[in-house]
């Protein structure tokens, strides 16, 4: 593994991220739509922003189902529809859904585990996203069996291999139309030596030299994502009283180059009960989009409208000092 840049820090004082912005952070014409699915999932993993496992139920419902593949339906504007959960592939919603959306030539990412392709009745689920050109950004966080175990639960590496091989006997990392993108995670950190991830491009020449020499494995790009204090991140930094530090250092490192970038601007992050938020971590932390009269949307409220804009600037908190630390943090990977 590349090297990390490591720091301890002592601020335990925190600018509010507002207070950084020359300007309020604007929303942009909306050209995503990110759909959570839900909270149940065959994994329980450490970093987990969402805590979703095994033992969560929530899911999509039929009717929200119905008003989303309208949203899909009816705005062009719409490039691309990225599915999360939860596993989104097991959960409610995502076939539908994952249709609808390439019937309008949108593209459609789906955000996988890997693993889930081994549990009972998702065993279709590699060919399915090839016959519809769906781009598989997969879980990894790291190249080394024992990180990724760590992380994620015992097999899992294995596991992920195994699916990676697979996906890529499909044409997947290969063939143009079938993109696959894995994504690194940095350990969760035990003491006040704090780290960003490595270098982007160089890490992902790092990754693709390994898989290719030990498992003949084959992907288009990796992407770095910076693991923002919340969720099972924020619960494990209190455990060893690390929160405060942590934020700290991550504002100690906000670039704002970054900021015309953040993936949140140009997002709609929509939660399974059809809630509204300027992106999937204000989900998990319960801070709704407000349109410009200061109301909560619902997507049936953006179908009433008939307008997707109806925001004018995001919400923010401290932890967007993460997608903004470095190089920058998103779903789509670093920002600069």
């Amino acid at each position: 593994m590349v090297q990390q840049l490591e720091c301890s820090f002592q601020k335990s004082k925190i600018t509010p991220f507002a207070e950084k912005l020359e300007n309020p952070l604007s929303k942009q014409k909306i050209s995503t739509l990110q759909i959570n699915l839900g909270k149940r999932c065959n994994l329980a993993c450490s970093h987990c922003h969402v805590d979703a496992s095994p033992k969560r139920t929530e899911e999509l419902s039929p009717e929200i189902c119905q008003q989303l593949i309208a949203i899909i339906q009816k705005f062009p504007q719409i490039k691309v529809v990225d599915l999360t959960g939860g596993a989104p592939e097991m959960l409610h919603g995502f076939r539908p859904i994952v249709e609808a959306a390439r019937e309008t030539g949108k593209e459609v990412i789906v955000r996988s585990n890997l693993t889930i392709y081994f549990e009972t009745g998702f065993r279709d689920i590699p060919e399915y996203c090839a016959r519809h050109q769906v781009r598989v950004v997969a879980s990894l966080p790291c190249y080394l069996e024992d990180n990724v175990d760590k992380m994620r639960g015992n097999g899992v590496y294995e596991k992920s291999i195994q699916a990676l091989q697979w996906l890529n006997k499909l044409g997947y990392g290969q063939e143009s139309s079938l993109i696959l993108d894995l994504v690194y995670n940095p350990p969760l950190p035990t003491s006040e030596k704090f780290s960003l991830a490595p270098p982007q491009e160089a890490l992902e020449q790092d990754y693709k030299k390994f898989l290719k020499e030990h498992f003949d494995i084959d992907f288009n790009y990796l992407l770095t994502i910076t693991n923002l204090p919340i969720g099972r991140s924020k619960f494990h930094l209190e455990k060893y009283q690390l929160h405060q530090k942590y934020l700290g250092f991550l504002e100690q490192n906000f670039n704002p180059d970054t900021v015309d970038s953040l993936m949140c601007r140009n997002e709609l992050s929509i939660d399974y009960l059809g809630n509204v938020y300027d992106c999937d971590f204000n989900q998990m932390e319960n801070i709704p989009a407000k349109s410009t009269l200061n109301q909560k949307l619902t997507v049936m409220d953006l179908l009433k409208a008939d307008n997707l804009d109806l925001i004018q600037d995001v919400k923010t908190a401290n932890y967007c000092y993460g997608c903004t630390a470095g190089a920058g943090s998103s779903c789509g990977g670093a920002l600069i």
